[in-house]
């Protein structure tokens, strides 16, 4: 039952049609797993606890730095220097003090991803190198956790949701590993308001695969151009060959 503070704070919320009261209330007994406290992190995290997340995982080994601010929105320039994960903490304490918050001020691997993922209900990929999205993937795979995955470079974002048996996984769409060749936005550069508008798209997705409203990014990556404001959706179709989620590798 919601408490006479939570039904006004989010009172906004429940008035929307098919979410309501159960709407509401699954969400402050959810629990979400951001893996990034940077561009994408910063509005998915505010947003996720702004409407009531019960429990908002934060992982993230890297410290803030002044070039960050323009994009990562959680943190200001009297954290420079500090961890990411805690200075994200402090606004989202700050925003939301009924969220618990729990950080990892590491940086995940094949060691540690598997352990931290397990208690959470849905995962975001809010990370800005290659590497560690296809070992999101294949963890989330693995241990049969949905995710939404994001990426954005320049003028441009994307996002695709994964959930267990049905629909594609990132490596359906990507196969493996880019050559180092391959921009980034540390040699293309990055819109800030490009990370704003996909970070707070994946906060989107975690809702709606919470409480069950709406379609999910299932099997469609959409993309979005900021230059020319335009949205596209593309069917993905799954792989049955996947390395990851292939028939042969089993769900």
């Amino acid at each position: 039952m919601l408490t006479a503070k939570e039904k006004e704070r989010y009172e906004r919320q429940i008035l929307l049609d098919d979410m309501g009261a159960a709407g509401q209330e699954k969400l402050l007994s959810s629990r979400v797993l951001i893996i990034g406290a940077g561009g994408l992190g910063s509005p998915s995290s505010l947003y996720l606890a702004a409407l009531g997340v019960g429990t908002i995982g934060l992982a993230d080994g890297d410290k803030v730095e002044l070039s960050n601010l323009p994009r990562q929105i959680i943190h200001m320039e009297k954290n420079i220097g500090k961890a990411k994960v805690l200075s994200a903490k402090e606004l989202l304490q700050e925003q939301n003090p009924d969220v618990e918050i729990k950080i990892y001020n590491e940086f995940i691997n094949k060691n540690n991803l598997a352990d931290i993922i397990e208690d959470y209900d849905f995962v975001i990929d809010a990370v800005d190198n290659f590497t560690a999205k296809f070992l999101i993937n294949d963890i989330c795979v693995q241990k049969k956790k949905a995710y939404v995955h994001a990426g954005v470079l320049a003028y441009k974002g994307q996002l695709m949701t994964y959930v267990p048996g049905r629909g594609p996984c990132y490596r359906c769409l990507f196969g493996d590993v880019p050559p180092d060749t391959v921009p980034t936005c540390k040699t293309a550069g990055i819109l800030s308001p490009v990370a704003g508008i996909i970070g707070t798209l994946e906060a989107v997705e975690a809702v709606k695969y919470i409480t069950g409203i709406g379609s999910l990014l299932t099997g469609r990556l959409l993309t979005y151009n900021a230059a020319t404001a335009k949205f596209r959706t593309i069917n993905v179709p799954r792989d049955e060959k996947c390395m990851s989620c292939g028939l042969n590798k089993g769900e």
